[in-house]
């Protein structure tokens, strides 16, 4: 006699081997990490709110066709410091606190836990950008170890009297930033200013006396990358660096060589050649075995890792933040999703059969 239940059996064990599959190829979206995750965003809400406080409280007020969400770090069109063209809808798309999340997806992805040295280099060109990877870091406990370029491009923090210096500022007041950066340089063009304008080069320089931070000023690259690492090792005081994040287009940090712009936005583990005098700190980072956090293409991230376009409105923290949104789904996912539904239909028609066929 056939037992006419087999089929349905099969299907139940498929179905269990297909979902321990796909928990092993998606990133794990543990308890753990959705909290974190939910924090980063968070801290990065209530530091928008703060540095839009601190804007209006300094009398700049918020252009609501360049900012219609308010949030307090999309700067201007022009300015003295303002190094290059920018795309207005990519500074927007930063500002979203949902890119905290990510960070804190990608650090732990990297490997980077409680107390771990970041090795961070930011453009001010997207302060959005900056203010999540410290958010992420706060969120995770680990230690970012920032250097800061002052030039930004266009809409990004290169309001007068408002660039990331000030923000910083704003932030470490609030209690929100307990790690200022280990180094700062001018940016733009050889990461000396050279298409700054001469008030714009005085007004940084003035910046960076103010502040005491050491500056970085070295015109050849392969030097401004040594002096840099040097910088990282220094304020990692022996520890391993545990990832490498690049906000920007940074002279220093891409290089010369067309090369990277091959280099795939997110995180990259595989380790890449580095060629001084042509490469910068991403490849000299990656050579040395240390995860990078690639922040430039950000269209790229968004297709990559499922955040939206220029949201508006923008979406409130606490959204969900599991492997669907932040997880890159791999390729074999979808050969075990199509295999898995491939015979759930040989087995619905054996089924059919069964049921049909005469006792």
């Amino acid at each position: 006699m056939k037992n006419r239940n087999v089929p349905i059996y099969a299907a139940a064990i498929v179905s269990l081997l297909a979902w321990g599959a796909e928990r092993m190829i998606l990133p794990a979206d543990g308890g753990e990490a959705r909290t974190a995750m939910a924090r980063a965003a968070a801290i990065m809400d209530k530091s928008l709110s703060a540095l839009m406080a601190c804007g209006e409280s300094r009398g700049l007020a918020i252009d609501g066709t360049a900012d219609p969400n308010r949030t307090g770090i999309i700067g201007v069109e022009h300015s003295p410091v303002t190094t290059t063209l920018g795309n207005l809808e990519a500074k927007r798309t930063t500002a979203n606190p949902a890119w905290a999340a990510l960070l804190v997806r990608l650090l732990d992805e990297a490997g980077v836990g409680e107390g771990d040295p970041v090795a961070v280099s930011a453009s001010s060109s997207f302060p959005g950008l900056i203010v999540a990877t410290l958010s992420a870091a706060e969120a995770i406990g680990a230690r970012p170890l920032v250097i800061a370029s002052l030039g930004a491009s266009q809409w990004g923090a290169n309001r007068h009297g408002f660039g990331w210096l000030e923000m910083e500022d704003c932030l470490r007041a609030e209690g929100l930033l307990h790690h200022p950066p280990v180094a700062v340089s001018l940016g733009g063009d050889g990461d000396t200013g050279l298409d700054l304008s001469e008030e714009g080069r005085a007004l940084l320089l003035a910046k960076m006396e103010a502040a005491g931070i050491p500056r970085i000023a070295e015109p050849d690259l392969a030097l401004n990358v040594e002096a840099r690492i040097a910088a990282f090792e220094r304020a990692a005081g022996g520890k391993t660096i545990k990832a490498f994040v690049n906000i920007g287009g940074n002279w220093a940090n891409i290089g010369t060589d067309a090369s990277v712009l091959e280099l795939k936005p997110g995180l990259t583990r595989a380790r890449i050649s580095y060629q001084p005098g042509r490469n910068g700190v991403i490849q000299a980072m990656s050579a040395r075995g240390v995860p990078v956090i690639h922040l430039l293409n950000i269209r790229g991230l968004c297709r990559r890792y499922g955040l939206p376009w220029d949201p508006v409105p923008m979406p409130k923290p606490g959204i969900s933040v599991n492997r669907r949104i932040f997880g890159e789904k791999k390729p074999l996912f979808f050969l075990v999703s199509v295999g898995y539904f491939m015979i759930l239909i040989l087995l619905g028609v054996a089924c059919r059969r069964l049921i049909l066929a005469p006792p």
